[in-house]
């Protein structure tokens, strides 16, 4: 099992692949805390995790609020004893563009998918540095390495955030075993994605836009979160992972 011993905290794990992750990484020999604000979801992933032999606690966490993790965390180090992995998961994507696109949607997307990044990696931090090191894996995107026409600029905006908060963190904790890398999906069939794959037309254009010609399915994102979060990684840090069917390479 490729991370057995280990401690992992996951968020947006009530579904999509937040919930990919989550399963796969009890599979492999981890015990998992993971949160999102979808309770009910998030519980049936608990129970299906525990049916399936697996150690999961859900917890609700609200990614923009501090209190809740530190909570999230105490509840790592309390159950399991430490923290090793920390995968910030957790997103919102709106697909109001151009003239379209509100400062309130700014405003949210940001607050979620960029300031819950830091919030998660300040509150880990001392926890991972108490086990003697760690890896935290940031979800990014795509869309924060390449402009998009069909979705809003905060979305963007608050991708690349997390792409240079990842590297700002691996460099500022190197020194003390904790490593930090992105990974950038690209078109992955999940809840949060509904609106293009069940859209003939979109579609159609987003098959045109992706050598591959398809959707990922959950699983093959969390295959490479694995890899990061274990120990064959080991001598990445500050890097970035593009799974994305060759959309990137056009």
């Amino acid at each position: 099992m490729r991370l057995q011993g280990k401690v992992a905290i996951i968020t947006g794990g009530a579904r999509g692949q937040g919930a990919a992750e989550a399963r796969m990484f009890t599979r492999e020999g981890a015990r998992v805390v993971f949160g999102d604000v979808l309770d009910e979801d998030g519980r049936k992933v608990e129970a299906e995790i525990a049916a399936a032999g697996g150690e999961a606690v859900y917890v609700r966490l609200d990614v923009t609020d501090e209190d809740a993790w530190r909570e999230a965390v105490g509840t790592a180090v309390s159950r399991f004893g430490k923290v090793d992995i920390l995968v910030n998961n957790a997103g919102i994507a709106s697909w109001n563009a151009g003239d379209d696109a509100t400062v309130e949607e700014w405003d949210r997307i940001m607050e979620i998918n960029a300031k819950g990044v830091f919030l998660g990696t300040k509150a880990v931090i001392p926890a991972m540095r108490a086990a003697g090191g760690g890896s935290i894996i940031n979800i990014s995107s795509i869309s924060g390495m390449v402009g998009q026409t069909n979705i809003h600029p905060g979305y963007n905006a608050s991708k690349g955030a997390v792409r240079i908060l990842t590297k700002s963190t691996a460099v500022q904790h190197a020194t003390e075993g904790i490593r930090c890398n992105s990974i950038h999906p690209g078109p992955v069939k999940t809840p949060m994605t509904e609106r293009g794959w069940s859209d003939p037309e979109w579609l159609r254009a987003m098959q045109r836009r992706t050598p591959l010609g398809r959707y990922a399915e959950p699983d093959e994102i969390a295959y490479g979160v694995l890899f990061l979060a274990s120990d064959e990684s080991s001598f990445m840090t500050g890097s970035e992972m593009v799974i994305d069917g060759g959309v990137t390479a056009l």
